[in-house]
């Protein structure tokens, strides 16, 4: 019966964005809703990796355990981030209840069905921004625009640098005398080596 009480417990989380801000309304508002934990943090909700109380509360949820909040805005700040809580919850088999938002429920089917709905427009987003970037990088490319890095030597220092190491010379040297990282004469000698 203890094993079976704790894989049902529900796990609140609180957060306001500045330490002078007071949680009292949503930890009342959680303990109204039956949690028998409740995380708290003071911090700004930028990013949930950076959120350590947030961190510590996934990292103690269980399957069966429901992850309720006072309002979505609260446990994440995007779509997409809400969106990965979610896949996290859901690979962890946990199920997650917003108070002020009764939509946002996973411990129902209709709220299941939502939260499948905002996924899925998610992901079509993604791929949309996938497809225009591509297609951007495509035209930019025709156009004669280069990617990555600048590279460290030109064609001219290239063929230098290799004739110094046919030549034996010591990388390190070589290296100071284009002013380069010793990696970058490695990688050059390296790929002569692989022809």
């Amino acid at each position: 019966m203890q094993g079976v009480l704790q894989r049902l417990m529900k796990i609140g989380y609180a957060r306001v964005s500045t330490q002078d801000q007071s949680l009292d309304l949503q930890l009342k508002a959680l303990k109204k809703a039956g949690c028998h934990r409740i995380f708290r943090e003071k911090l700004s909700g930028a990013t949930t990796r950076q959120r350590p109380e947030f961190q510590r509360m996934l990292d103690q949820t269980r399957a069966g355990d429901t992850i309720v909040v006072w309002k979505l805005d609260r446990l994440a700040r995007s779509t997409r981030d809400l969106l990965n809580t979610m896949e996290t919850l859901d690979e962890t088999r946990a199920k997650f209840q917003s108070i002020s938002e009764p939509w946002a429920n996973t411990t129902t089917h209709a709220g299941k069905m939502i939260m499948t709905v905002f996924a899925g427009i998610a992901e079509f987003e993604r791929d949309l921004i996938r497809e225009r970037t591509g297609a951007g990088r495509e035209a930019a490319q025709k156009r004669g625009v280069q990617f990555g890095r600048p590279r460290k030597l030109n064609r001219e220092q290239v063929q230098l640098a290799s004739e110094l190491i046919e030549q034996g010379k010591a990388v390190r040297e070589i290296a100071r005398t284009f002013n380069v990282h010793e990696a970058t004469i490695y990688r050059l000698a390296s790929a002569k080596d692989g022809m």
